[in-house]
């Protein structure tokens, strides 16, 4: 997949919340920091995304993308 920001870090998932709208997903990236997206539950849904999944941690501008690979 090819994206414009130049900003990615690997992470793992370390928790899921979810909401009736949107949901928040709580990451580990490296340096022991931790960082969190909040996307609606479609998208969550469709990266099929749970605890301990590894994804790409994409940031730009105020935004904090993810994707699974």
């Amino acid at each position: 997949m090819k994206y414009g920001a130049r900003n990615t870090l690997a992470g793992k998932v370390t928790e899921i919340k979810r909401g009736t709208v949107m949901g928040q997903v709580k990451l580990q990236v490296p340096a022991k920091s931790a960082m969190e997206s909040v996307m609606t539950l479609d998208s969550i849904d469709a990266l099929k995304l749970k605890k301990g999944d590894r994804v790409r941690v994409v940031v730009k501008a105020i935004s904090v993308l993810l994707v699974k690979e």
